[in-house]
């Protein structure tokens, strides 16, 4: 049912409803364009093209009531408020997607087994490295792990090794790699040292 002339010309509508469906509109264009550019980043080719058709068709509804309306002050504010708030969702929601792979890099001055076995435990693959660190010899890990997995490895970190520095990248693609299989994890108070008594 659509709605009658005397309400789509009311001072409600104008001043509230247009607003509010230009901002949302904002909101949802806005949110699908970073997750978008995320998904370009991260070489997903076929999904990014479908994500701009969506993304500049809402745009452009968006811009067409805008432009309609120009001397509607609050649909600038509604367009302008739902463009910040769609670079928030957008990073949201693409961190609960948490897509793709990324390498951690720990470097630690203590001696790291107990560290090594417990990720070792859980599944990852690790590759160790001795170094020499402007204090001292240290050991450099690398891993490369699910962006899903990354609490429970720094959950690990700090257990063993509190004081240990790491980094933390995103990478486009890997060719080979050790992950947990599913159900494989272990927390981080579970896993007992080989050593321990």
């Amino acid at each position: 049912m659509m709605p009658d002339a005397s309400f789509l010309n009311s001072p409600f509508f104008n001043w509230v409803v247009l607003p509010f469906l230009i901002f949302m509109a904002r909101v949802c264009d806005v949110s699908i364009g970073t997750v978008r550019i995320l998904i370009i980043a991260k070489g997903r080719r076929y999904l990014a093209p479908l994500l701009g058709f969506i993304e500049i068709l809402i745009w452009l509804l968006a811009v067409r009531q805008v432009v309609q309306n120009i001397a509607n002050v609050a649909c600038f504010f509604a367009f302008a408020g739902g463009f910040a708030t769609g670079n928030f969702v957008g990073m949201w929601i693409e961190e609960k997607l948490a897509m793709g792979v990324q390498v951690v890099r720990i470097i630690t001055k203590k001696e790291a087994s107990q560290l090594i076995d417990a990720l070792k435990a859980s599944g990852y693959g690790v590759t160790i490295l001795d170094a020499q660190g402007s204090t001292g010899p240290v050991n450099i890990i690398f891993m490369i792990i699910k962006r899903t997995d990354l609490p429970q490895v720094v959950a690990l970190i700090q257990q063993y090794n509190p004081k240990a520095f790491y980094s933390v990248e995103d990478i486009r693609a890997v060719n080979e790699g050790v992950f947990p299989s599913s159900g494989q994890h272990v927390s981080a108070r579970s896993f007992i040292p080989r050593n321990s008594k």
